[in-house]
């Protein structure tokens, strides 16, 4: 039986991701990853230009998920200082569920890669850091957020970007949330 358009696609970028969730987070190679699904690294190409299109596609699911959450999360409360709060627990909860996401998260899977590829996530970090930096905007001009909007959300991102280094480096073992009720008070208090 033919699979699906799009279903192989699929299943090579589910396999990479897979693939990408050993602790000590060895290269992934295009001859590893087809022999995990059982394909000739040419039948990979059949389906992606090149091994850089493959972490596109991880980027672009990753891109895609966080930001619809974001809107999510925005559209459900006008409280600027908990879009924040749950915007970090959201990031914190994503690298959790998705332990080969988060090595691409912090660039560890982009080494050796295409340059290209850190240039966009590092447009994705701008996006995170932009949208926190919104949020304690709204909640400053509600007299809820005291600090300075600008450093205080590049302070939270940074945050964010530790617990996840924390994370991918401790062999997904230091969970992303492991002490955040107390670091949400520091933080958010």
């Amino acid at each position: 039986m033919a699979s699906k358009p799009g279903e192989r696609k699929l299943q090579i970028l589910q396999t990479l991701a897979t693939m990408l969730e050993a602790p000590r987070g060895e290269k992934v190679t295009t001859a590893a990853l087809a022999a995990r699904l059982d394909v000739s690294e040419a039948a990979l190409y059949r389906h992606f230009a090149s091994k850089a299109q493959m972490f596109e596609g991880l980027i672009e699911f990753i891109e895609t998920t966080v930001f619809s959450l974001v809107n999510k999360i925005q559209s459900e409360s006008e409280d600027g200082a908990a879009q924040a709060e749950q915007t970090v627990v959201m990031l914190l909860r994503f690298a959790e569920k998705n332990q080969g996401m988060t090595r691409v998260l912090i660039g560890d899977a982009l080494v050796n890669e295409d340059e290209r590829l850190q240039v966009r996530m590092n447009l994705f970090y701008d996006r995170l850091e932009a949208t926190l930096r919104q949020s304690l905007r709204t909640a400053q001009m509600a007299n809820a957020w005291h600090g300075d909007p600008s450093s205080d959300a590049a302070a939270l991102f940074a945050f964010v970007m530790g617990r996840w280094q924390l994370y991918a480096k401790s062999g997904f073992k230091r969970l992303p949330q492991d002490g955040w009720e107390g670091q949400r008070k520091f933080l958010f208090s």
